[in-house]
């Protein structure tokens, strides 16, 4: 069975997100290792030749500029971590060409900050650009531009496990595989001699999460917490993930050949569409509404409009059209959405009946503060009411 569902899952997927992580593309000495990357290229020029679309997101940056500059420990301070990464992110593209060029192919190299899929307009130049990229036959490769890129202008994403599930979704891509140097999830400590490799996750709960824990390593940002948390990005839309080890020989093939290998993350709900993909995940918050009790059902429960009369707080400065966060009574966000009034105008409204939105304000385009097309829940809640759905329906 589990053989099965690899094979239709890998067979099914036509557009592929592969991430590679630093000690994917490095050796011992944290160098960039030329022949795993021209292994690597192999692997993926292959799944090319099948006639599959694939992107690359690539670690291994900072490793390679400090192989340029000499250094032997990585910059602490920010201007030198991100100028080490410029010279980097020349040579690891350079590297990636030149081994596509054995194969006729071309490296693409697109860097992207976290504020680059925050407008949706950007969003979709970005999408855009990457299709055409794929229509030339070219691969791909992206990276987070860590030159500019900065944590407290909200401008980064983190870590490349959460660039690549952003890029999946951003594509829509069927098939995320995280290569690292671990070769899946373990139901404990991976040294451990008693542990097993988890072969399949059919649901990302708890005990999952809690298995992560013995899996985190020192070098690079992601460990398996990250990466876990990028699989719920990606299986929560709709789509699969594979965590697999990058020091296996052959991996790509392997996988694609249905073979089990790593883990596989089993999409767990209907896939979302382009728009809902980039509210839900890219698009940063521009501030909260907090709601009633009442609100809460009818919005998590029935899946209504949020009214003025449910918001008892509004927080931020939001235009019309502004990415909001809505927060229970005690202030954890559930879902988001786009707001039909801006920040001052719902803070006038908040509170009072639809039909009084014109006493108010003079005007009432809309009747809702956010419609519920325009609004997406959390990953939980959207399960939760599913499963109380599920539970009502089996009541009948």
């Amino acid at each position: 069975m589990n053989e099965l569902l690899r094979k239709e899952i890998t067979l099914g997927a036509e557009t592929i997100v592969v991430k590679v992580g630093t000690r994917v593309v490095t050796g011992a000495n944290g160098h960039l290792d030329d022949v795993r990357i021209a292994q690597l290229a192999e692997q993926l020029n292959e799944l090319v030749s099948q006639g599959r679309r694939v992107v690359l997101v690539s670690s291994g940056a900072v490793g390679a500029g400090m192989d340029q500059l000499g250094l032997s420990e990585r910059p602490r301070d920010l201007a030198q971590l991100q100028a080490v990464a410029a010279v980097g992110q020349a040579k690891l593209i350079e590297t990636y060409d030149r081994t596509f060029r054995v194969h006729g192919r071309h490296a693409a190299q697109v860097l992207l900050t976290a504020q680059d899929l925050d407008d949706r307009a950007s969003y979709l130049n970005v999408r855009n650009t990457l299709l055409s990229l794929l229509e030339f036959k070219t691969i791909p490769i992206i990276n987070e531009n860590d030159t500019v890129a900065v944590e407290e202008l909200m401008t980064t994403f983190g870590d490349n496990d959460r660039l690549a599930a952003l890029v999946t979704n951003l594509l829509g891509a069927q098939l995320l595989v995280m290569l690292s140097d671990i070769d899946g999830l373990y139901d404990g400590d991976p040294q451990d001699e008693s542990t097993s490799r988890i072969s399949i996750v059919k649901e990302l709960d708890d005990e999952i999460r809690g298995y992560a824990a013995g899996a985190q390593h020192e070098s690079g940002k992601g460990g398996m917490i990250s990466k876990l948390n990028a699989s719920e990005i990606v299986t929560s839309a709709g789509e699969n993930v594979i965590i697999a080890s990058g020091h296996q020989d052959n991996v790509l093939g392997r996988i694609f050949q249905g073979d089990d290998v790593g883990t596989l993350f089993v999409a767990q709900d209907k896939s979302l569409n382009s728009r809902m993909r980039w509210l839900k995940y890219s698009a940063q918050p521009r501030g909260r509404l907090q709601v009633d009790e009442g609100a809460l059902r009818a919005i998590r429960d029935n899946g209504s409009s949020l009214l003025p009369i449910g918001i008892t707080h509004v927080e931020g400065d939001f235009d019309k059209g502004g990415v909001v966060e809505i927060c229970d009574p005690e202030g954890n966000a559930f879902a988001r959405g786009l707001s039909n009034y801006n920040a001052e105008a719902v803070s006038r409204i908040q509170g009072v009946q639809s039909d009084k939105i014109f006493e108010i304000l003079g005007r009432q385009p809309y009747e809702e503060v956010i419609h519920r097309d325009n609004m997406t829940l959390s990953g939980a809640d959207l399960r939760r009411r599913s499963e109380e759905q599920e539970s009502g329906e089996s009541r009948k």
